[in-house]
């Protein structure tokens, strides 16, 4: 039986968000199958769901969080820029859910208007098989970059990491044919990521968000009129919000993991600066309020926005 993923139907529009000056839209890969949450995020168990009421409807069922897997295209400073490329179609992997997938991906982010030969820079928050899929697309018996114009980046801190780490084989086959490819066509550029962050392009800097792996990055976006912060996996869903203890199941370092998602959230709480959650399901993104000694999430869903200009 195949595990492919059916393809939807191509929306003319796609859901997006204005700072001003920098433009941010979701481009929808999957939803992930329910069982993902309580494998993900096993103590985010039904009782700490029902602590935090908000999560419901949007971000939970009545047992298990909802997680999705999207990209996010940003037009900033004249440049295209896809910030995580999600799982990839016709890639073998282990996980069922992910395995051998046929999405409709690259027409989804064509019609946003950021056909794959359009795209500038690739940003790699980290180097895990749910986002890094897109980098690459068979060609004959090949995987070649699918955005062949682009510079791929991600920190040097994430690319050291790996490349001296013993990969079991499920990881060893995503490097093979989502990463490898992608530096063998000399388009991946590990860059250095200080404490204040990186820039690498107007306005979108690369932010250490460590301890889900050891170099990932989140991405900040400061638009003309107000700001953004794309979370990678440092904040995988809302609930860790309200609970910023509940950690992932693959965390490297989850005490690490819980210092970053605490720094992160305290920089934005009470602001109008935007949280964008790479595996929130939709409506995505929202503001960070306090309430009641936690952290909530006041949902802002976005608008339908017409593709970018040429």
């Amino acid at each position: 039986m195949s595990t492919a993923t059916p393809r939807p139907a191509t929306p003319s529009t796609t859901t997006g968000w204005s700072l001003g000056d920098i433009t941010v839209r979701r481009i929808d890969e999957i939803e992930l199958p329910r069982e993902t949450g309580p494998w993900l995020l096993p103590a985010a168990t039904k009782d700490v769901l029902d602590e935090a009421a908000w999560l419901r409807p949007d971000f939970a069922d009545a047992d298990v969080p909802r997680l999705a897997s999207h990209s996010f295209a940003v037009e900033a400073g004249g440049l295209r820029i896809l910030v995580d490329t999600g799982i990839g179609n016709g890639k073998n992997r282990a996980n069922p859910a992910w395995n051998a997938l046929d999405t409709d991906f690259p027409q989804r982010l064509t019609a946003a208007g950021f056909p794959p030969e359009s795209v500038d820079l690739v940003i790699t928050t980290h180097l895990h098989t749910d986002h890094v899929g897109w980098n690459t697309r068979l060609v004959g018996e090949d995987w070649v970059p699918t955005f062949p114009h682009a510079r791929y980046l991600t920190s040097r801190t994430e690319w050291d990491h790996w490349a001296g780490t013993d990969l079991d084989e499920a990881r060893a086959q995503m490097f093979r044919d989502s990463v490898h490819p992608v530096r063998d066509a000399g388009q991946y550029d590990p860059v250095a990521v200080p404490e204040q962050g990186h820039e690498v392009a107007p306005g979108v800097l690369l932010v250490p968000a460590p301890g889900h792996t050891p170099g990932q990055v989140a991405v900040e976006l400061r638009g003309s009129h107000r700001r953004a912060l794309i979370t990678g996996d440092s904040i995988h869903h809302p609930v860790q919000l309200s609970h910023p203890h509940v950690h992932s199941c693959v965390d490297t370092d989850p005490a690490q993991a819980v210092r970053t998602r605490a720094r992160l959230l305290e920089a934005l709480a009470d602001t109008d600066a935007l949280l964008l959650g790479t595996h929130f399901p939709q409506p995505t993104a929202g503001t960070v309020r306090r309430e009641n000694g936690h952290y909530r999430l006041l949902a802002e869903p976005g608008t339908d926005l017409p593709p970018t200009a040429a």
